[in-house]
């Protein structure tokens, strides 16, 4: 009988947990590990104005994520131009439904442009349901969808896609650095959150229930889905980015919710 010495078992299982850990480590860093992520870019970022230069750096972005192996859906705000339809709509005298028409309308312009720069690697068209961007992921191509009915934000379409796909991580692409405890653009004393729980939005967020244009962080709405089903939301700074990939690798950088 060969009999072991106990330190040296211990040695030996320190050692390989710490290669184990170092292996992770450098698959998270070079983006490796296989995710499922949901990003939704704010069209404050690449439509307020129309910015075709940011749509480029994304679709560079997107195609590096996909040849690295994570599935990718795409959720494109209509930002500011969305608004002003809007505001046409209700000086019309329309109902919040066909306010809310115009913004989807518009919202899935900017998913075109996106989805055509993306060639092969994107389905042909903008998803208009939830299954119809599942279809695109199952197809091993990435869905870039806008909105999808009256009464849903965009963000709610992102937590639904989250929700439906069991994603990884949703990344919210925003014209802000992470979420602050008030708005930064009126408050110089602004102070950013590195970390909140889902517990914890209620108090940061004005609003508390959906109406057309509506424009905060991330919609309280959504906030309830992305609660229940308890998915990993990172807030960045949506003109740099290297903010998205920095997430993807595991990178401290925003503002992370869970």
């Amino acid at each position: 009988m060969i009999i072991v010495e106990k330190s040296f078992i211990n040695f030996m299982l320190e050692f390989f947990a710490r290669v184990i850990s170092h292996q992770i480590k450098l698959n998270t860093e070079k983006g490796v590990s296989h995710m499922r992520i949901v990003l939704r870019i704010g069209g404050s970022v690449i439509a307020s104005p129309l910015n075709p230069e940011l749509i480029n750096e994304y679709a560079d972005l997107l195609v590096n994520l996909k040849r690295h192996g994570h599935e990718i859906a795409v959720v494109v705000g209509g930002g500011k131009l969305a608004r002003e339809f809007i505001k046409v709509a209700e000086n019309l005298r329309l109902d919040e439904k066909a306010q809310d028409e115009m913004a989807i309308s518009v919202s899935r312009i900017f998913a075109q442009l996106l989805l055509k720069k993306l060639g092969e690697f994107s389905c042909e068209g903008v998803p208009l349901k939830v299954e119809d961007a599942v279809r695109c992921l199952r197809k091993g191509k990435i869905a870039v969808m806008g909105g999808l009915k009256p009464g849903m934000t965009t963000d709610t379409v992102a937590a639904l896609i989250s929700e439906r796909v069991n994603a990884n991580l949703l990344i919210k692409a925003t014209n802000q650095e992470g979420v602050y405890d008030k708005d930064p653009a009126k408050y110089a004393d602004a102070v950013k959150f590195d970390h909140l729980k889902f517990e914890d939005l209620s108090e940061v967020f004005a609003e508390d229930k959906h109406k057309a244009g509506i424009h905060q962080i991330i919609d309280p709405e959504a906030v309830k889905i992305l609660k229940r089903k308890r998915v990993r939301v990172v807030v960045v700074n949506g003109f740099k980015p290297e903010n998205v990939l920095a997430v993807v690798e595991g990178k401290s950088v925003g503002t992370l919710i869970d």
